[in-house]
């Protein structure tokens, strides 16, 4: 609906902005404690990977980016759960 409404090139920046936000969101389990070093590895790894998704949706060269980019995020949320699931159980 978003590029309908506003364009593509909105859209794009969207999608950048979001994922930069994302990024700072997923460390916080790491800063309040509630996950270790183990979990944050994983979630910076994961959201730079996210990152390279988005700016080359930006970039806008390559047509099928957004669904690659979809389908990223699907396993970027799966993973990032993984890690934070491992990280639990790992003995501090």
């Amino acid at each position: 609906m978003l590029p309908v409404t506003h364009g593509l090139e909105f859209t794009r920046l969207q999608i950048l902005l979001y994922t930069i936000i994302l990024i700072v969101v997923t460390i916080l389990p790491f800063v309040t404690l509630m996950s270790g070093v183990f979990y944050l590895a994983g979630a910076i790894a994961l959201g730079l990977g996210f990152l390279y998704y988005s700016l080359e949706v930006k970039k806008a060269e390559d047509e099928t980016m957004p669904i690659k980019t979809f389908g990223y995020s699907i396993f970027y949320l799966m993973a990032l759960f993984a890690f934070l699931l491992i990280d639990h159980y790992i003995p501090q």
